[in-house]
């Protein structure tokens, strides 16, 4: 008979580790982003304490020394057993390429394509072989020394852009560029990752390689592709068309983890099936609502990464050997910052935007990880190596915070002086800033989109309705499908830099949610709301939109215009007039215009049905 006692104890043990990592997250991402640096030092860090190098290694010391207590208490928070996590933490790449894949667009490649396709390349390259030539010349075989190189010359999209971002800098000639060659890179990955898998069968026949991995290989990826044209689309819409928010997460998870499986079963990572699924989708009317409802899973998923890669990290390599796990990161960052810099001033960069994007992509990256692990797994790569190399590249991603402050004190040029580089798009801005979001877009928001494009203003419409939004997006329309209530949803449609907001839907209640939350996010920020009636009006100027415009008055004002033109008032002063009228209403309506009586006495006599 089973002991519910012992029963119990295996139960927890099984969960230890997960519930590890949610109270890690819980309090590390916080207290990082308080401390302005990015959550992924505090992972690794954590990651590190928890792991057998860290608490494990005191706890197994203290267990010798006959402190069975301390050692007990030690070992409950341990992550013990790191590789029950590490199927599930590798799901925080395969989530990360999708998002990758899901943020390109054909538009920001060809605005940057200087900087994308030409610095990019040349910084790639040159710096992998000439860290991989170093490598050779340590005697690292040829292979090893190929995927050190490529692994090394990667440097951190996750760390980079929130520093520039943070520091004001990535709307200048510097972020664009920096921007560039990390898009770069991130394009770079799943190719890279593909030669690692090459690599490993570097043993096999040509024949054999090519029947067994590149004719699968091939395959496979055509069918993600094949799948993703004919399929995806119609998919979401059906999904959309149902109106379940959780149905839509259901099937978001469906096609980035199905998309990974498709790449895993023909011999390829996860990650570039995922990353494929997401260029698909990049242009669809679904890209931002998937956008929101994937984010979530990627950074606690990418935080989960991080903490199974902390975990196997033997820092006492830094403790016996400092100058030789040292030497190796201040290398890196040496050799890159060489490589960049050179690059930079061949292709014309400003002397002060060569040097301080080289400085922001010396430290290695995130995928240098992934590649190790791949590498390490399929033989390529020898382990003790590979994790040496894993110490030096995160002490190097220790020193962006640091290299982004000497960065800042380089004196950057004025944008003028390089005007190629000041016409290039911010890399935050896919948005134009003269966007008007547009929520709600049927009769009414129509009507007003076609106001906007007489007058040649930009908009971006929002609506909840799939066939609406497939039928206008086939027309040419730039509209999205998903729920402008979402605070994530409205700066992901580019709520931080369009000047004005414009609300037709019909609801009341969905109306007055979406107003509430622009206002929250911005402050100044313009908002035009459509109104029921005065009392809704009342409703959304307490909110605080900047103006409301109810139907029944509207209706009432533009009768009263069509009568009195009728009867022969002249048409200035029937115009005036009914300005007059409007304002008055408009002041009436407003928190603190108009006394309560006469507010009421007005909402009253023009309240009524739609």
């Amino acid at each position: 008979m089973t002991d519910p006692a012992a029963a119990t104890h295996f139960a927890v043990a099984d969960y230890k580790e997960i519930l590890l990592f949610l109270g890690t997250a819980g309090v590390v991402a916080p207290l990082f982003r308080k401390l302005r640096l990015s959550p992924i030092y505090g992972f690794l860090v954590a990651g590190f304490l928890l792991g057998p190098h860290g608490l494990g290694f005191l706890a197994s010391d203290l267990a010798a020394k006959g402190e069975g207590k301390i050692a007990s208490i030690l070992s409950a928070i341990t992550l013990g057993n790191v590789a029950q996590i590490e199927p599930i933490a590798e799901f925080g790449v395969v989530f990360l390429l999708f998002m990758i894949g899901l943020e390109l667009s054909w538009q920001r490649l060809m605005r940057l394509r200087r900087l994308v396709f030409g610095f990019g390349p040349i910084q790639v390259f040159v710096s992998a072989f000439a860290l991989a030539g170093i490598a050779f010349a340590c005697k690292v075989p040829v292979s090893a020394a190929l995927t050190l190189g490529f692994a090394l010359a990667l440097s951190s999209t996750a760390i980079v852009i929130p520093e520039l971002a943070d520091r004001k800098k990535l709307a200048t000639s510097t972020g664009r560029t920096v921007f560039s060659v990390l898009l770069f890179q991130d394009l770079m990955v799943a190719p890279l990752l593909f030669m690692i898998t090459m690599l490993g069968a570097r043993e096999s026949s040509l024949d054999s390689v090519f029947l067994y991995l590149v004719l699968p290989a091939f395959a496979g990826l055509s069918l993600v592709v094949l799948i993703g044209r004919l399929v995806m689309r119609p998919f979401f819409h059906l999904v959309a068309a149902a109106g379940s928010t959780e149905f839509f997460m259901a099937a978001c998870l469906l096609v980035v983890i199905g998309a990974g499986v498709v790449s895993a079963i023909a011999g390829l990572s996860m990650g570039l099936g995922a990353f494929i699924a997401g260029l698909l989708l990049a242009e669809t009317e679904y890209r931002r609502a998937i956008e929101v409802t994937i984010e979530p899973f990627k950074g606690l998923l990418l935080g989960l990464f991080f903490v199974s890669i902390g975990a196997g990290l033997d820092l006492s390599l830094v403790v016996s050997s400092p100058l030789a796990t040292l030497g190796v990161a201040a290398g890196l960052i040496a050799v890159k910052f060489v490589v960049t810099y050179a690059a930079g001033r061949a292709l014309r960069l400003p002397n002060m935007v060569a040097a301080e994007s080289a400085l922001m992509l010396g430290p290695g990256g995130e995928f240098a990880f992934v590649m190790f692990t791949t590498a390490i797994m399929g033989k390529t790569l020898p382990g003790g190596l590979g994790g040496n190399m894993m110490v030096a590249v995160t002490l190097s991603m220790f020193a962006i915070p640091l290299l982004g402050a000497v960065a800042s004190r380089v004196a950057r040029p004025a944008a003028q002086r390089d005007p190629e580089l000041a016409q290039m798009p911010a890399p935050a801005d896919e948005t134009a800033p003269q966007k008007v979001i547009l929520v709600g877009f049927g009769r009414v928001g129509q009507l007003v989109g076609e106001m906007l494009n007489k007058h040649k203003i930009p908009f971006l419409a929002v609506d909840t309705n799939a066939a609406n939004v497939k039928a206008w997006r086939q027309e040419g329309t730039e509209i999205y499908w998903g729920n402008a209530a979402r605070p994530d949803f409205l700066l992901r449609c580019g709520l931080a830099k369009t000047p004005a907001l414009i609300v037709t839907v019909d609801a009341p209640a969905a109306s007055e949610e979406i107003a509430m939350t622009a206002r929250k996010l911005r402050h100044d920020l313009t908002i035009v709301a459509r109104a029921r009636d005065a009392e809704h009006a009342a409703r959304l100027y307490k909110i605080g939109v900047t103006d409301a415009v109810p139907e029944t008055i509207e209706a009432s004002l533009q009768l009263s215009e069509a009568a009195l033109v009728d009867l022969g008032i002249a048409m200035g002063h029937v115009i005036a007039s009914i300005h007059d009228k409007r304002e008055t209403f408009r002041k009436m309506l407003q928190p603190e215009g108009g006394s309560a009586q006469k507010r009421y006495a007005m909402k009253s006599a023009l309240k009524g049905p739609r």
